[in-house]
């Protein structure tokens, strides 16, 4: 048998690691991603697997050859700013060696159904703002126009970086035959949080994705002089912005389970000595009920609007992407418990390409185990024994699904 999963993630261990300190910066149509998919390709080409690139920049590795009612495995490369080395890349890798395990004891030989292996672009969203673009470009999730108009902080537009990736932006969007010959699609993932830990089991099935969303608060106040402008003669976004921030962990709270953060906030124009013009800042809001969300949405505007009003500063919200509650195909989860009969059921507050999918194709997902809990972070985990065990159980679903 070819690597396995634990030597293939040693492969590209070092791969996009931040210098600045723990964790890896791998965003999405990146040199750094661009590595990652090359690694990929390499991989599945030394395996024999007909290797292709489409529109919407999906690498797909066809193991047999292309046909209808296919079954495919994969997940993604790229990461948050300063995350782990398993989100994403574990499910890759085990894609690679649940594929070498199935061949070697002769079960792909036997397969009624094509196979083929799958990774998406921009799964974090970390660079143009939205989540799973891959998987929600080609399932027409985003309309295409609205993608290619996304721009990163440095003010490039995607359409821009995707044509420099080597891709056509005008061939970009829904693929439906693409979609419509897709049988069954299985995610492996690190598990992005603690359901596992006190189970005893290193894999579970994914049950469902709680519904969540992203929104761009902005404030808009009077760019000035730091030194020269009265505090009482101040229409500072920046202030009014930083108290908003400050009420989401109470506002949330007052849902039962909601979770409500921001992680990212941009200042204009950002000088140390300027009273900013804007400020801007992304608000991320997730619950298993879409009318909780919406509801923690509207607490946190009707409060924003409160503050920002108070300080004589202009307040806008847009949403930027949603994916509301999604729950997995029961008929392929069923089957994939028939095989893996100790695996508890969990839901997950992540989202993933196999959410998005879920809404086309029957879909389901794989959960490894994470000592630690942490996600979205450098203490993010997996156990090499573990990573082994959620590559076996990927095969044995897959040989199922297969017919082999």
């Amino acid at each position: 048998m070819s690597a396995d999963v634990v030597s293939l993630l040693g492969q590209i261990r070092e791969v996009g690691r931040d210098p600045r300190g723990p964790g890896y910066q791998r965003p999405g149509f990146s040199p750094i991603e661009r590595e990652l998919r090359e690694w990929f390709e390499a991989e599945a080409a030394a395996r024999g697997l007909d290797v292709e690139v489409d529109a919407n920049g999906i690498t797909w590795a066809w193991a047999t050859q292309p046909g209808p009612n296919a079954v495919v495995t994969g997940s993604h490369l790229d990461s948050v700013p300063g995350g782990g080395q398993f989100d994403g890349p574990l499910g890759v890798a085990s894609a690679l060696d649940a594929l070498d395990r199935l061949r070697a004891d002769g079960r792909l030989e036997r397969a009624a159904r094509p196979l083929a292996l799958a990774v998406f672009p921009e799964e974090e969203g970390s660079r143009f703002g939205v989540a799973c673009l891959g998987s929600r470009l080609i399932s027409g999730a985003i309309a295409p126009e609205r993608a290619l108009g996304l721009a990163d902080a440095e003010g490039d537009t995607f359409a821009e970086v995707a044509a420099a990736y080597g891709l056509d932006p005008h061939r970009m969007g829904p693929d439906p035959e693409r979609l419509a010959g897709i049988g069954s699609f299985i995610e492996l993932h690190v598990e992005q949080g603690v359901g596992l830990i006190e189970t005893g089991q290193p894999v579970a099935l994914g049950a469902s994705i709680i519904g969540h969303g992203r929104w761009r608060l902005r404030f808009t106040g009077q760019g000035n002089h730091a030194g020269t402008t009265p505090m009482a003669h101040r229409a500072d976004p920046v202030a009014a912005g930083s108290a908003v921030i400050g009420e989401i962990p109470r506002l949330a709270a007052g849902f039962d389970r909601a979770v409500a953060t921001v992680g990212r906030t941009s200042i204009h124009p950002g000088g140390t000595n300027v009273i900013a013009s804007a400020m801007d800042c992304w608000l991320d809001i997730r619950h298993a009920d879409d009318a909780v969300v919406a509801q923690v949405l509207q607490a946190i505007v009707d409060r924003a609007r409160d503050i920002a009003g108070a300080a004589g500063v202009g307040f806008g919200a847009s949403r930027e992407s949603y994916s509301p509650t999604t729950v997995f195909d029961a008929e392929l989860t069923d089957r994939m418990a028939a095989q893996l009969p100790q695996a508890p059921r969990l839901p997950t507050g992540a989202g993933h390409d196999a959410g998005i999918l879920a809404a086309h194709v029957p879909s389901a997902m794989l959960f490894v185990r994470n000592p630690t809990g942490v996600s979205h972070a450098p203490e993010e985990a997996c156990e090499d024994a573990d990573a082994r065990a959620g590559a076996a159980a990927l095969a044995d679903v897959l040989a199922a699904e297969l017919g082999a």
